[in-house]
């Protein structure tokens, strides 16, 4: 059985995992909109994603014989003016779900709950690569955004990214 407040926890970041590929799926409309379907491509996956992240706290706590209690998922609020603000909106969001997820942590280690710990060190790490990769599609935005020939390289090679379930044993 799995200390109260960390359950608490873990439901409220299944809320925020779905919240996330919400945000996604809006950021990917946005820029098909605009004509950047690399650009569509690559938060469509990256929604995709975070449903997946979402299950995993969901199969994780029903393992455990805890209670899932899914809760309302907001309308993300965010609108886009130009090609830089969605990936900025994007690293942002990434930073608040990495301190949701050491907020867990804390909380698991707190009441030395080593198996929740041992279940969050994945995405500790997936949450330092998916900062990395919001850092870095930033710079190629700022880099190459203005420039319509590297914009149309960058969005083919945004196109070309293709989905992979992740492989965490639970």
């Amino acid at each position: 059985m799995l200390n109260e407040k960390v359950v608490t926890l873990l439901n409220t970041q299944i809320n925020k995992e779905f919240f996330s590929a919400y945000l996604y799926l809006g950021i990917a409309n946005y820029y098909k909109d605009e004509g950047l379907d690399g650009f569509s491509n690559w938060y469509t996956i990256q929604a995709q994603e975070e449903r997946d992240h979402a299950m995993l706290f969901l199969q994780y706590l029903q393992n455990n014989s805890e209670k899932v209690v899914l809760e309302a998922i907001d309308k993300p609020d965010a609108k886009f003016s130009d090609l830089l603000s969605p990936a900025k909106a994007a690293l942002a969001h990434e930073q608040y779900v990495t301190n949701s997820i050491h907020e867990i942590y804390d909380a698991a280690s707190g009441v030395k709950d080593y198996r929740t710990m041992q279940f969050l060190d994945w995405f500790v790490k997936e949450q330092g690569e998916e900062e990395m990769n919001a850092e870095t599609l930033i710079k190629k935005i700022q880099l190459f955004g203005s420039d319509s020939k590297g914009l149309y390289l960058l969005d083919q090679e945004l196109a070309a990214r293709v989905y992979t379930a992740p492989s965490l044993v639970l």
